[in-house]
């Protein structure tokens, strides 16, 4: 839609084009975000600088709860679109275990799928939808509710950022208060090789992990994730020697990436007609693998405020959807620092593969973790007092 005016020679001239919600960034979270508003009978404009494929380092492995979300915006993937996985295995060569605690899902399966193929699956159904898509035009901010995309005027109802971790919607609405709990270093790497496992291995090392994720039937994603700077790829891998030697002679191809994750919580995520969703809006640590579980849950809660015009709905309700991956987090990262409470609680895990099962149910949203604490708490402080105790023992 656009206002219009009447030319010199008589013909109609367009001004300003019109929408209710102009999302920056076309990202998953940019994209799923335009989604959710159209299914709500909002007029949308996505723009990004960037033109499709548009790819990122990432683990490529996308959670039960991920694909739940996925399917609320009309989005299905399928074991045709990648490669599905039925749990977690945690893996630790330091303590000479090569499966040391492994666990299926409750339920549905989660399912290993490239970024470029998401990327384009996103972009099908919002096109479906009638999201207006503007590829490769930088939004450059006005005065008010105006702003250009590419050159072109565009007024809008609500702006919405959805541009990252370095995000200039958010520093234009002065929304950076809050703080950074960590930041560190990601790389993604493909090999062509069939998976050996049907479930996604986290490989526990000093002060990093490497995440393997089937993603096709001759196809592993390999993710590497340190809070270590100045340090390659192969660095990392040089921690693992089985999965090194598992990985040795087979064949890389597509584009080796690395990126920088950050760990950041702000303040407030709303600020007038602004609002903030996916990495922009703060971010988990990427060792929970739910970032793009939250960037969907998110759009589909800014719909549901937008739909009746309540933006205060979405900065009440957005605590409450980051609160279980902050805590998750919280406890990963623990793991990540401490080499003993990380040992302590792979054996405890190994031990009782039934909690392990059910702290991935919480994980993925199908157990609370309050259910969770009444059930299985005092087994679990049991299995982690038992687990110390046996590695005091331990001869030096």
């Amino acid at each position: 839609m656009s206002s219009m005016a009447w030319g010199a020679n008589g013909n109609s001239v367009a001004l300003t084009a019109l929408c209710d919600a102009l999302v920056v960034g076309g990202g998953p979270a940019g994209l799923a975000t335009g989604i959710a508003l159209r299914q709500q009978g909002l007029d949308v404009v996505v723009a990004d600088a960037l033109v499709p494929p548009i790819d990122k380092a990432c683990g490529e492995g996308l959670m039960p709860d991920s694909r739940r979300e996925l399917g609320l915006l009309g989005v299905d993937l399928t074991a045709e679109d990648g490669c599905e996985f039925s749990g977690i295995c945690f893996v630790s060569e330091r303590l000479g275990a090569r499966n040391l605690a492994s666990a299926p899902f409750g339920g549905a399966k989660g399912i290993g799928v490239s970024r470029v193929k998401l990327h384009q699956r996103l972009v099908d159904r919002a096109l479906d939808l009638g999201v207006r898509l503007e590829w490769g035009k930088r939004f450059v901010p006005g005065h008010g509710e105006f702003a250009t995309v590419g050159g072109e005027p565009y007024r809008f109802r609500y702006l919405i950022g959805a541009d990252g971790e370095a995000s200039r919607v958010r520093s234009l609405a002065q929304l950076e208060a809050g703080s950074v709990k960590s930041e560190r270093i990601g790389f993604r790497r493909h090999y062509r090789m069939a998976p050996w496992s049907d479930s996604v291995e986290v490989h526990w090392g000093d002060g990093c992990q490497v995440y393997v994720t089937p993603v096709g039937g001759d196809e592993v994603c390999v993710a590497a994730i340190t809070g270590k700077r100045g340090v390659h790829f192969e660095e990392v891998l040089g921690q693992f020697p089985w999965l090194l030697r598992r990985l040795a002679e087979k064949e890389t191809f597509g584009r080796e990436r690395g990126a920088v994750t950050t760990t950041r919580r702000l303040d407030r995520v709303t600020r007038g007609n602004v609002a903030l969703v996916g990495d922009a809006s703060g971010s988990v640590d990427a060792i929970t693998g739910e970032g793009l579980a939250l960037g969907f849950r998110q759009a589909l809660l800014l719909a549901d405020a937008l739909g009746n015009d309540d933006l205060a709905h979405y900065e009440a309700g957005y605590a409450s959807i980051v609160q279980l991956p902050r805590r998750m987090a919280a406890i990963m990262a623990a793991m990540d620092r401490s080499e003993r409470l990380r040992d302590c609680i792979l054996r405890t895990l190994a031990v009782h593969p039934e909690l392990f099962a059910r702290t991935l149910r919480v994980h993925v949203g199908e157990l609370t973790p309050m259910r969770f604490l009444v059930v299985d708490g005092l087994r679990l402080v049991s299995g982690l007092f038992m687990s110390g105790i046996s590695m005091v023992n331990q001869p030096a």
